[in-house]
Formats: structure tokens, sequence, C-alpha cells
């Protein structure tokens, strides 16, 4: 079993015990707090650029990859609703276009009153990249969500499965 090594629930590190002999997740270092207000105010202001002109529900988003990069993307509606494109997919297929792999935080704005997190859509497509990824959820209010992608989305189909 996986012991929480530290109390902070936005900081979770495992360690193994001797009966995890199945652990192999190589554990990658928590976004900064600098770093977690860069991807806040990225998502903010990815919301702006949303065109939702059916909705008027707009969705900003940002991630943080391997590399340090940040990438921005908004949702992107369209009048065939089946072809709508979430934020959280628009920031990480920019950043695959632009050569990233890893992804290491995910942060979501909704003008809302209460924290918004990913479809499952978008889980999935973050599983694609960052499996172990935080997931922070912002809104208007003082209001937050932060978690992890194995919270969201436990026992996920990913690469692995396909070898």
């Amino acid at each position: 079993m996986a012991r929480i090594v530290e109390d902070r629930p936005t900081d979770l590190a495992f360690e193994p015990d001797e009966d995890d002999r199945e652990f192999r997740r190589t554990i990658r270092p928590m976004p900064t707090p600098a770093q977690r207000r860069r991807l806040e105010r990225a998502a903010r202001a990815a919301a702006k650029q949303s065109y939702s002109p059916y909705s008027k529900f707009r969705v900003g988003a940002a991630i943080l990859t391997e590399s340090g990069r940040v990438y921005a993307g908004c949702n992107v509606e369209n009048a065939s609703y089946g072809l709508c494109n979430c934020a959280e997919r628009t920031a990480i297929f920019t950043a695959a276009a632009a050569g990233e792999r890893r992804i290491r935080a995910v942060a979501v704005y909704t003008p809302t009153k209460q924290p918004t997190l990913p479809c499952g859509a978008c889980r999935q497509v973050i599983n694609e990249f960052g499996p172990d990824a935080v997931v922070i959820s912002v809104c208007d209010s003082a209001r937050r969500f932060e978690t992890t992608l194995p919270e969201l989305l436990p026992h996920a189909f990913g690469p692995k499965d396909l070898a």
C-alpha cells in the first residue's frame, strides 16, 4: 500500500511501503505557487477568447508542460454541437502541436460561483499526456478545487493498456 507522505491536499506525494510491489509511478514535482498563479491567470485570459455563441459559457484552460511552458486554450463551439471543443483539449492540442508530450498541471477557469471540473472527454485526453497531472479549477468566487487526475479518473484507460 502507498502511504501519504505529506498532509497538504495540494501536494500529495506517495511513498511505497514493502507491500506495494506494483508501485512504479515516478513522482514529479508539484507546480509551485507561482506556477499555479501563472496557470490561473492564463486560464482566465483564455476564457476571454472563447467562441461560445450558443451556450454563452466562456471557459479557459492552461496547462503546464514538463518543459515548464504554459499553453492556454478556450472552448470553441460549433452549430453542430458535437463538433465543439473544450478549453482543456484546445490547450492540450496546442501543446501537442508544439511538440510537447508531458503535462504536469491543468488549470480550468469558468465564470461561475463554483469551480467546474473537466468533463470526461477532457479527463481522458489529460490522461494521455499527464496521467499524474494536478488539476486546478477556479471560478469567479474565492472557491477553488485542486486534485490530481488519478482522483478524477481512477483506473484510467491509456497508452499502457495498448501494449
